[in-house]
């Protein structure tokens, strides 16, 4: 297996997005600092427009997430419902 990871600034933005991703991911796990919120996965880390949606009560462009957005790793695959890093194999 391989780990995967995205990195959010803190702030209110950000926080309805790791609750999203950290509830479609099972087993992926979150870590703190002062001024930021990693999330790592094994081998794939999916973030779903609708799953933060429901948290934040309106339309969500999964393009306003690149703005918080500190670093990631992985392949990307990406539309508008669903934002995927995986390692391909």
């Amino acid at each position: 297996m391989s780990n995967i990871f995205i990195a959010f600034q803190v702030n209110e933005d950000t926080r309805p997005i790791v609750e999203a991703i950290l509830d479609d991911n099972p087993g992926s796990t979150k870590s703190e600092s002062p001024a930021m919120v990693k999330i790592d996965a094994q081998d794939r880390l999916v973030v779903r427009r609708t799953s933060i949606e429901a948290r934040i009560g309106r339309k969500f462009d999964l393009q306003e997430m690149h703005m918080h957005l500190i670093t990631l790793t992985g392949n990307i695959d990406e539309d508008d419902d669903e934002f995927t890093l995986s390692w391909k194999h």
